[in-house]
């Protein structure tokens, strides 16, 4: 068992989803005005909500991406949301959004220090190049993430598609760089 317990983050949730079916982004700006959309720049049109605090990128293809959520639940309200709203305006979405968790990213604080030198030594799969990025880029084969571990036993999780796999490899990670003895607190 730990010797502590990590403090963990979820920072940002992005969610793909499709409609599958056209959509007529000219037909959203002209009914919603904050909608941002400069097609000769980006194909995408930005709709964003205020709950939850997200923006969800609309294709004509029908795809959608949406970012910002802070949780599975809010991201897949956070879509549902933006289907209602356009429907609200009489735009014909007819499909329901099928919705994906692309990814999940975290910060973790562990509460210690941790010798990066070190554990490069002791880990595979670890890069650490303290003249790019003062930080070690550690993949972590299951739960499939990939981390970036500081050595103020800061960490930035990247990669997961559930919340609980972040939970599970953060806690994972901290077990073996305790028994390797790769964190002093």
């Amino acid at each position: 068992m730990s010797k502590r317990n990590p403090t963990i983050t979820i920072q940002n949730i992005v969610a793909s989803a499709s409609l599958n079916q056209k959509v007529a982004l000219k037909s959203i700006v002209e009914k919603f005005p904050f909608a941002e959309y400069s097609p000769n720049v980006f194909p995408g049109l930005v709709f964003r909500l205020k709950k939850p605090k997200t923006a969800t990128l609309i294709f004509e293809t029908g795809k959608m991406v949406c970012t910002g959520a802070k949780s599975e639940k809010e991201a897949i309200q956070a879509v549902t949301k933006v289907v209602r709203e356009l429907r609200s305006k009489k735009l014909p979405i007819t499909n329901k959004p099928d919705i994906q968790i692309q990814n999940i990213v975290a910060s973790a604080e562990l509460g210690g220090e941790i010798d990066l030198e070190y554990v490069v030594s002791k880990l595979e799969r670890v890069m650490y190049e303290p003249e790019q990025f003062p930080g070690a880029v550690y993949r972590m084969d299951s739960p499939k993430v990939v981390f970036l571990i500081f050595s103020a036993g800061k960490l930035v999780c990247v990669g997961a598609k559930k919340e609980q796999e972040v939970y599970d490899a953060v806690n994972k990670l901290q077990k073996i760089l305790e028994e390797r003895q790769l964190i002093y607190y």
